[in-house]
């Protein structure tokens, strides 16, 4: 029997139900209809991935609402009643947003770990030099993607009798925002960033929705390849790639050698990669702790009002 992608699993429930439904609602669904058992996926958070296929598969689903947000199938929005899943707009009150760009940075960890299967690591600029234009040289956060866990083990190994180990790294630029006002600034700090790695993202929690904003931006990741990840305090797996980074082929060892020299974390980053790959075992704890969807939706309830 063919096995289901989620986004196929999506599409089966709300063709049978004719009804918009929560992710949560369309899990639940599928598990009494013992649908969980025919999903291609062992992963071990499977409502998290459904959540992220279903809000990417832009071409299928439309949605309403936004907590929760109840998704449908395009091809039914004729058929459907979407009225009463409409959100009333609440009168506009002034946000506190005490929140700081520091304390995105969990967020994008679980995410990177959840959606890109990236271990990430602080860098902390306190630590470096303060020569050479630091800002413009040091990303916010690094991470690894590692062939561990995802290559047999006879690929792993003749991987590195080869020399050729397959790993990936990215270079991640946080803003609490962005906007015409910041844009250019934000965009080309991340680009000096990451110049290093194979891939680059420029990550925001208020990403203007203009769209000559957006049509600009666009632009630019098109141009410079660094992709933009739009990162949802009210709901972490809500967060997504808007537009993805161009992967490069190789990677930037003068600017490597130099944010060795300059930050003791990234050259602990760098130490731990070369650790976990000669034993073939990610150690955890030398890279950020993921906290959990609730734990994030708690912390930003506490920061926001």
């Amino acid at each position: 029997m063919a096995k289901l992608t989620f986004t196929q699993l999506a599409q089966r429930v709300l063709a049978e139900v004719k009804t918009p439904l929560s992710i949560e609602e369309i899990w639940k669904y599928a598990e009494e209809k013992n649908y969980i058992t025919e999903l291609s996926s062992e992963g071990k958070t499977p409502k998290a991935t459904l959540s992220a296929r279903v809000g990417n598969a832009t071409e299928l689903f439309g949605y309403t609402g936004s907590r929760p947000r109840y998704y449908h199938l395009l091809e039914m929005v004729t058929k459907i009643d979407l009225e009463q899943y409409r959100e009333e707009k609440p009168t506009p009150r002034k946000s506190t947003k005490t929140y700081l760009e520091k304390d995105l940075h969990p967020l994008l960890v679980y995410f990177a770990k959840f959606y890109l299967n990236v271990y990430c690591k602080t860098i902390n600029h306190s630590k470096s030099g303060k020569k050479e234009f630091g800002e413009w040289l040091h990303p916010d956060i690094v991470g690894c993607w590692f062939p561990i866990g995802n290559w047999s083990q006879s690929s792993i190994e003749l991987s590195q009798a080869l020399g050729v180990m397959n790993v990936r790294l990215y270079s991640f630029e946080l803003k609490r925002e962005l906007n015409f006002s910041n844009l250019r600034e934000a965009f080309f700090q991340a680009v000096s960033n990451s110049s290093w790695a194979h891939e680059g993202y420029l990550c925001a929690a208020e990403i203007s929705e203009d769209e000559d904003f957006l049509s600009e931006i666009k632009r630019l990741s098109g141009s410079f390849g660094i992709g933009v990840i739009r990162l949802d305090i009210t709901d972490p797996d809500a967060s997504r790639v808007i537009f993805p980074a161009k992967q490069k082929e190789n990677l930037d060892w003068e600017s490597i050698d130099k944010l060795c020299n300059q930050n003791p974390d990234f050259k602990d980053f760098l130490k731990s990669i070369k650790d976990n790959l000669k034993i073939s075992k990610i150690h955890k704890d030398e890279y950020d702790d993921v906290l959990s969807a609730e734990e994030l939706q708690e912390k930003f309830q506490l920061l926001t009002f």
